[in-house]
This record gives C-alpha cells, structure tokens and sequence, in this order.
C-alpha cells in the first residue's frame, strides 16, 4: 500500500520550502519531495540573496504583488528561523542624465504601489553613501527597504522548520509518474519505483516544473537562464555598503554588486538562456562580461580579491510571469512555476497564495485547513557559532568546557569548531554531505574554499554517521570525494586512495 498523505510537494528550493512551512500550520499531512541529496540544490543555492523592495515589476503581474507583499515578512521570517537578513538598501545608479528622469518614473511607479522611502539622490549623496563608487555616476534611486539574505540558509531553515511541525521531508526523491483517478490527482511515483498516494501534488520544481507538468498532461516550457556570479572575499566586504544596480533593461536588473550577509562581496550576474537545465558551467566570456559590468560601476574591484566563481539557473516561462495556479483537470494539481527574480523575495506571499488556493480546490479538506492553535512553532533554536561569540569569549568558554568539540576549530578562514559541525549532523533534518554542511555552517566557505578543512570534514562526517570515507560524498551519490582500486589481487593486497572522480 502506498503512503497517504494530504500533500505533496516537488522541489525543495526557496519556494516549495516556503509553502512547505506554512502548510505545517495546518492539519495535513505532508510531503516536500526533493530529487536532490539536499534541499537549496538548485536555483536556491545560487542566487544574488537579495530582497527587493519590489518597484520594478510592472504592478499587475504576480511578481510584483507578490513582492510588495512579501518584503515586510522578512524580519519576523528571519529573526523565528535565526537566518541573517539586514536591511541595507538598494540603490539604481545612472550615468547619464538622460537616465535621471527613468529613475523618477521608477520611484512614482514604486510608490504608486504603495512601496515607502523611494528617494532619489543627487551625486554629491550617492557618493556619500558609496564613497568607492563610480566618480562620473550622477544619481540613484535609493530603496531602504531592500536586503540581503542566505537564500540557502532561509530554505533549509524552512525545510528544518516544516519538519519540526509535523512535515516530511525526503531527499533523493525524484518523481517519474504522476496518477490520476476519475480526473484528481491519486499518487505521485518516485525513482525507485514506490509511490505515496496524495489528494493534492503541488508543481514547485523550478527548472523541471515543465517536466512535471508534463505528466499530467500540461504543456509549457521552462528556458534555463544562466547567471555567473563572482565572489570576493571578507577582506573586501565592506567595499560596498548597498545592493548596486546599474539601469535595468528590459531582458534584466543588470549585473549588480552587493555585500552578503556573511561578510563578502558579490558580482554578477548575467542572464543568458541555455538548453541545458544543468549547466552550471562558468565561461570566459561569461566572467569577462560580468567583471565589465562590475568595473562600470566600481573600477577599484580587486580581480585578486575572488576566491570563488560559480553560475546558477533561473527557470523562465514566456510572458516572464510566475504562474501559480491550479489546473482544472486534473483536480488537486497546483503549478507554481517559472518563478524565478524576484522569486526569493516573493517566497512567504507564493506559499500564503498556494495556501489559498489549496482552500479553494480540495473541498473535501475543511477539518484539516483549520489552524493547529498552539501546536505550531514557527521558531528554530540558534546552535552555538563561534562566530557569534568573537566579542565574547569568556561566554564560548563556558561552551567549549561543557564540550571540547566547541574548541577545536576545523575551518580557518571561517572559524568553525568541530562542535558546530557534528551539531549540524546530529539535527533532524540535515544532508551528511560536504556541501550540505558548508551550507549550514560556513566550514568549506571561506577563502581556502575547502582546501585545509575538507578532508578533515569529511573525517568527521564518516566518523559521526559510521561510515567508510569513501562513502562520504560532496553533494550527494556520485560525488565520493575519494576512491579505491586494488592494485592486486593478493589477499593482502593494499588500497589507493586519491581525490576525484571514481576510476
């Protein structure tokens, strides 16, 4: 018999996580599906990390109400999940004057929806603000009620979330089939060939959303855009004080500069539709392109500053809509696809609005829509950093006595102790993987990138699960980060061990 449940959800990235979460609230039963070793796999865990302030959609599309609507949720979002999010303002910067009456026509189209503090600032204000900005840039539109978050972070905070209150979450789950009866959704298949039976399938698979609403026998295409991205180094942080946009076209917001929430300094990216759903490769001409657009804007950008350059996928529908909604047949299918910018800044609004529509098609669940009055906690517990502790050490003292893992720092450059990674492995909800552990704790992240603290990583990961270390991967099956062959066929025969793929 196949497992029931009220709700299934594919993709776990930002937006599938969101909806995940906030249907927790509720009494259903629920399955967040992800065919990856990790939720924020995807389009999630390659992003700008930006919150618009929501002004440069055009007001009647989904986007932007769903902006609007979101913004303002992220500091109760960020503060119950303990992510990092702040509030530094975004600024549109114009060279030309030409371009100074478009950046008025921005700020009365942002107010016209209701959106607060638009300003534009002359050029002796912009470079008060940005004090290493362009000398020759003119103007700016500022909105202070832009930020910055970890769009990994959110999403398996979301993930980690939803589970605490009632959900499941399986990993390594791809869907194949979908079945259908008496025109409803009945159950979704997976890869192994076993099937959970559900009343409702919710489409938030981003790049595959297509694909799987291609098994129920609806048809539109998602086009992969690429976008490479630069990232530079903590000693470079501080360079930049604003999420920076050079004037937006009508293809994107342009190639942008903003600092993250963990102290760097980010570039890009660019958008260029590719055939190719994993693609992630970076390209010469795809860095060369963004490294212009980043010196346009700040010509001093250290080139020896980068320690890291990588590309995401956006998944884009014609029309450059999100589209969410449910199909009539079958009864109980809910696309929420093609959302890609601003996707993250839009998450907690696209889950409220699957949310209702969920209300709306599956009459047969009025008992379990009810709220779970004093059963749902919307917070997570911080475990203990030690980079929360580094103007406190006497406090990290008192924690490293109670437990010496919390003194034996394993990453460097990030500061992580071995503490905070067997913590992270020992959570309910967690991906034993070295990306998955990077992403949780930093340890991997910094300048090095993994080179001192890898191995040693990974010791602790076959330590903790009591596996082999060969069986400790990077992302997942296909991604050991070691490997054996006999050299002999004597008994006694001794093994190689190397970095890379399997030979």
């Amino acid at each position: 018999m196949p497992v029931e449940y009220d709700v299934t959800i594919i993709g776990g990235g930002v937006v599938g996580t969101a909806i995940a979460r906030e249907l927790s609230r509720y009494q259903l039963k629920i399955c967040l599906l992800e065919k990856d070793a990790d939720v924020a796999s995807g389009t999630s865990k390659a992003n700008s990390g930006i919150i618009h302030a929501g002004y440069n959609a055009a007001k009647e599309t989904l986007k932007s109400r769903l902006n609007i609507e979101s913004n303002p949720q992220f500091d109760r979002i960020a503060r119950n999940l303990k992510v990092p999010f702040q509030r530094i303002g975004s600024l549109v910067v114009a060279f030309a004057r030409e371009d100074i009456s478009k950046l008025k026509k921005e700020k009365e189209a942002g107010q016209d929806k209701g959106i607060t503090g638009l300003e534009i600032l002359n050029q002796e204000e912009l470079h008060r603000k940005e004090p290493e900005i362009h000398p020759e840039a003119r103007a700016a539109l500022y909105a202070p009620t832009a930020g910055i978050i970890s769009p990994y972070l959110l999403t398996i905070a979301q993930a980690e979330n939803a589970v605490k209150n009632g959900a499941e979450v399986r990993l390594r789950s791809e869907v194949v089939d979908i079945k259908c009866d008496s025109g409803a959704v009945s159950a979704v298949v997976l890869k192994d060939s076993s099937e959970l039976s559900s009343r409702v399938v919710i489409n938030a698979a981003g790049l595959y959303a297509d694909e799987i609403a291609a098994l129920v026998g609806e048809s539109y295409e998602i086009t992969p855009r690429k976008g490479e991205y630069n990232l530079f180094d903590k000693e470079y942080g501080g360079m930049v004080k604003h999420v920076i946009f050079p004037m937006p076209s009508e293809e994107s917001k342009g190639i942008l500069i903003t600092p993250t929430v963990e102290g760097n300094l980010l570039l890009g990216p660019n958008s260029n539709p590719v055939e190719d759903k994993e693609d992630l490769a970076v390209t010469r001409e795809g860095l060369e392109e963004i490294w212009e657009g980043g010196r346009a804007l700040y010509p001093d950008l250290p080139a020896e500053g980068v320690i890291a350059s990588f590309a995401g996928l956006r998944a884009s529908l014609p029309g450059d809509d999100f589209k969410i909604e449910a199909l009539e047949d079958p009864v109980g299918f809910i696309d929420v696809a093609g959302i890609q910018s601003p996707g993250l800044s839009s998450a907690p609004a696209i889950a409220t609005m699957v949310r209702d529509i969920l209300a709306d098609i599956a009459p047969e669940l009025p008992e379990k829509l009810t709220l779970r009055e004093g059963d749902f906690d919307p917070k997570l517990k911080k475990l203990p950093s030690f980079q929360d502790y580094q103007e406190k050490l006497d406090k990290w003292q008192d924690i490293f006595l109670q437990n010496p893992d919390y003194g034996e720092i394993i990453c460097r450059c990030e500061h992580v102790t071995r503490g905070e990674i067997v913590a992270e492995l020992n959570k309910e909800f967690t991906s034993p993987t070295l990306n998955g552990i990077k992403r949780r704790t930093r340890a991997g992240g910094g300048r090095c990138q993994g080179g001192f603290c890898g191995p040693r990583i990974a010791e602790i990961i076959a330590e903790e699960l009591g596996i082999s270390p060969l069986e400790v991967t990077k992302s997942g099956p296909g991604s050991e980060i070691l490997w054996a062959r006999v050299k002999d066929v004597k008994p006694d025969c001794d093994l190689v061990y190397g970095l890379g793929e399997k030979k």
